[in-house]
């Protein structure tokens, strides 16, 4: 008999193992939660799993994530989708298009160990059934200091403009709900590897609405979204808006670049400039 570890123990508080049996990875139930989240993945890159934290945990998780919240240096930032910005471009290319933010981020270093989030981002079955809803063999822990784990924290009337992820997917659980707006708008596969696809995201910037997919998540609710092909944004909302952002990889030890690191978080670590020296890349801006 396979004696339960503390994860499963986390998992057996807080989530809901009725609906999503991640413990029983070879049950029917297990596997019907697969197809459901990989039939989102693959129809737009972008799945929505409902109800995932237990309801009586949802208050917890909420409160949670406002104590945490003090930690963030809530900032004004500007940046294009590709975060930085290119001057080889035209003026009115999307790599020079500037837009303004106000959000912050609590990263991984300052949330305790004794967090929810960090025992359900360290828990192996939760990886695992992550693993197998965005069908690859396993997935890791991102290896850097700060970004594993972040809590994206937005103030009342603020926006995350549109842009693209630096990591290939990611995956994020709303704590805190504003109590209205704060929709999450994406325009899934805009644009592929060695395909940026320059034209519609200048388009979509200048507001065509064709490709735009608008997703609601209630506090609890697990979002699983290839953000590096999908421009994507947060718009205002009336009251906080908080979700844990859970970062993986399929290769271990990624770490995120010193550049995107200082445009996120306003600062980065040495393990980010010692990771750029050898980084490989996949021809994609950002």
């Amino acid at each position: 008999m396979v004696k339960p570890t503390s994860f499963d123990f986390v998992l057996e508080t807080l989530v809901d193992l009725e609906a999503y049996p991640l413990l029983a990875p070879n049950s029917l139930d297990y596997a019907s939660a697969v197809k459901s989240a990989q039939a989102g993945l693959n129809n737009d890159g972008c799945a929505r799993i409902e109800g995932f934290i237990r309801a009586e945990q949802l208050e917890q998780l909420r409160e949670e994530s406002m104590r945490l919240a003090p930690n963030v240096q809530v900032k004004q930032s500007r940046f294009t989708p590709y975060i930085s910005v290119d001057e080889s471009f035209p003026d009115c290319h999307p790599r020079r298009r500037i837009q303004d933010a106000t959000n912050g981020f609590v990263t991984r270093d300052l949330i305790p160990e004794s967090a929810l989030i960090q025992k359900l981002y360290g828990a192996p079955a939760f990886k695992r059934f992550l693993a197998d809803c965005f069908d690859k063999p396993v997935l890791h822990e991102f290896a850097d200091p700060m970004r594993g784990l972040v809590v994206n924290v937005m103030p009342e009337d603020t926006t995350l403009p549109w842009h693209f992820d630096t990591n290939e997917f990611i995956v994020s659980l709303m704590t805190v709900k504003p109590d209205s707006g704060g929709l999450f708008e994406y325009c899934p596969g805009i644009r592929a590897p060695g395909s940026e696809n320059y034209d519609d995201v200048r388009a979509v910037l200048d507001g065509w609405q064709d490709p735009v997919k608008t997703l609601e998540l209630d506090v609890g609710d697990l979002q699983l979204f290839m953000g590096r092909y999908a421009l994507h944004r947060v718009c205002e909302g009336k009251g906080e808006r908080h979700t844990a952002i859970f970062g993986y990889s399929e290769d271990a030890g990624y770490i995120g670049t010193a550049d995107s690191t200082r445009q996120a978080y306003g600062r980065c670590m040495q393990a980010h400039i010692d990771a750029d020296q050898n980084r490989l890349v996949d021809g994609l801006a950002g």
